[in-house]
């Protein structure tokens, strides 16, 4: 199906329904959580449709920076997005609350390059919550915006904090989380 993008395999008609829910030339898809956004297209074009269809989305430049969630005590799912830029490329900082069961609320921090998987091999990034006498830190390698914040989520691939952890390291509602991109 995305031969005219660039993909070149060809595949049993049984295989060919699996290779086309991963393939690397489907159409991206809008990375931005917590949106109704059906745009879809290359991956050449997505900065350009973030930068124009979400502008209150923020881009600080460098390998280290401070991603600042501001209010998260805001009640219900909040979703918080940031561009880094820096090796040339662009990620995008994801932190994300939601209720997991019965009341008790989760935040989900991670990091997606917007690029392929094979191009994500190529870097790790490290967040880090810093507090009077405390520090939380995760190191990984970001998902591409293929696979997108939830999949990340469903497969761990984030630090995960709850409420408590969260006020522990916020000041007056604020959560401030050190951003560090190198690559591999």
């Amino acid at each position: 199906q995305y031969a005219t993008t660039g993909c070149s395999l060809t595949l049993h008609h049984t295989e060919k329904p699996k290779h086309e829910a991963i393939c690397e030339y489907r159409p991206y898809s809008c990375p931005c959580p917590g949106t109704s956004c059906d745009w879809e297209g290359s991956l050449e074009a997505v900065m350009s449709h973030l930068m124009h269809a979400h502008k209150s989305i923020t881009t600080l430049q460098g390998e280290d920076i401070i991603f600042l969630a501001t209010d998260i005590n805001l009640p219900g799912a909040v979703d918080w997005v940031m561009m880094q830029s820096c090796f040339s490329h662009h990620f995008m900082l994801v932190l994300k609350k939601q209720e997991k069961c019965e009341g008790h609320q989760q935040f989900f921090a991670t990091v997606l390059l917007i690029g392929t998987r094979k191009q994500a091999e190529n870097f790790q990034y490290r967040l880090e919550l810093h507090g009077n006498c405390h520090r939380l830190t995760w190191e990984a390698s970001p998902c591409s915006i293929h696979d997108g914040v939830s999949v990340a989520i469903r497969n761990s691939n984030c630090l995960v904090f709850d409420t408590a952890t969260a006020h522990l390291f916020a000041d007056n509602g604020n959560l401030g989380i050190n951003v560090t991109i190198s690559m591999c």
